[in-house]
């Protein structure tokens, strides 16, 4: 089977194809620019500069953000929630989160519960939805934090972002949004939906490459409280031996991914440029179609929402009779549809939907996905299922 001829459904881990623009930005960093961004005088370097500034500037501008310094730059949201979260809670300090999360919020929470912060685990309903009043019943004296996925990378489950920022606004509570599979393709804005702390990543609806992201800090949040992840250069102050107390250095040491940020900023830009309500409509529609040919095929079990206005375009899904791996080999081999399968590195959210420990098939879709890959997907799945009939 020749590459073009494959299906790529693996958008909620990784997007494919990026807009030309994304390669032809990365080519031209590479080629003609190259140089470290903030170290050097030259103009080279002054170019380097301008290109993390301008992305910096198309964050803000996509999400809402009023200071531009407000956005840190890293490898990926995970990166940025970590910072988020080892950055500002203490021992003793209250956290609550939903039991639909990704491990690169599980894991750190339950290694920060190691050290004394204190967890509440609101659970989910079986398609993945917080009950808004649940956060609210589980706030304490010592409550800091609420942080929530905005879409499930496993069901797609959007969650009531404002509701909960109103809660957590009403409280004085941070609030820390886990955005990484929402960014770019639902639109966000941080001060209506009252976000705090908004982790995002580059490489999936924001079409950057691999290796970008970062976290953006709301004006509620007061910088100088936070400890940074690491610590070292920055190009600031290099008189001093103590690290910046300031945004954007405080969250940015060592050389940035300039790269990856010139890749990222041809992203942002198309998106942009399209629009996040188009690019909404377009995945709403093949979500749609996905969803509504999945429940006709006899066997096949679809979980979470099954309405595409209430999730991202991530859908997950198991054939009665085969296991997920045996989906997922078949549909690459025989039909060369690329998904993905397993517990995508969230078991909590699995145990909620109730498929933990196999899980699930995934199909995650992109604005670059077309109807007639969709169908062709339908297809693939309904062959299988026809076999365990």
């Amino acid at each position: 089977m020749v590459e073009k001829d494959l299906i790529y459904l693996d958008n909620a881990a990784t997007s494919h194809p990026k807009p030309q623009e994304v390669i032809q930005a990365m080519v031209r960093f590479l080629r003609d620019v190259g140089a470290n961004p903030g170290r050097s005088g030259h103009r080279l370097s002054i170019e380097s500069g301008r290109i993390i500034l301008e992305t910096r500037e198309k964050v803000a501008e996509l999400f809402g953000v009023k200071d531009s310094s407000r956005v840190i730059f890293g490898l990926n949201a995970t990166e940025a929630i970590n910072q988020g979260l080892q950055g500002l809670l203490n021992p003793g300090d209250h956290v609550i989160t939903s039991s639909m999360e990704h491990n690169s919020v599980m894991r750190p929470l339950r290694a920060l519960e190691r050290k004394g912060v204190e967890l509440t685990l609101i659970l989910c309903s079986p398609a993945g939805f917080l009950d808004p009043s649940d956060v609210g019943q589980a706030i304490r004296k010592n409550t800091k934090m609420v942080i929530l996925n905005h879409g499930s990378n496993v069901t797609g489950t959007l969650q009531p972002l404002e509701e909960v920022g109103d809660i957590c606004r009403n409280n004085n509570l941070l609030y820390l949004v886990d955005a990484a599979q929402t960014a770019g393709a639902i639109p966000i804005d941080v001060g209506l939906q009252k976000i705090d702390l908004l982790a995002f990543t580059g490489h999936k609806a924001l079409f950057g490459p691999q290796g970008t992201g970062g976290l953006i800090i709301g004006e509620r949040v007061d910088e100088k409280k936070i400890v940074p992840l690491k610590r070292g250069g920055t190009g600031s102050r290099s008189e001093s031996e103590e690290h910046p107390d300031f945004l954007p250095d405080l969250g940015e040491s060592g050389t940035l991914n300039g790269v990856g940020l010139a890749g990222l900023l041809a992203g942002l830009k198309f998106i942009l440029e399209t629009g996040v309500e188009k690019i909404r409509d377009h995945e709403l529609r093949l979500t749609e179609r996905l969803l509504r040919g999945l429940l006709k095929i006899p066997g096949v079990v679809v979980h979470g929402p099954q309405d595409a206005g209430k999730q991202c375009a991530t859908v997950s899904f198991n054939i009665k009779g085969l296991v997920p791996s045996e989906i997922s080999l078949r549909l690459d081999e025989e039909f060369g549809i690329l998904c993905r399968v397993g517990l995508h590195c969230a078991p909590s959210a699995h145990k909620t939907i109730g498929t933990f420990p196999e899980g699930t098939v995934r199909f995650g879709l992109s604005y670059f996905n077309t109807e007639e890959e969709v169908d062709r997907a339908l297809q693939a799945v309904g062959h299988l299922a026809g076999e365990e009939a």
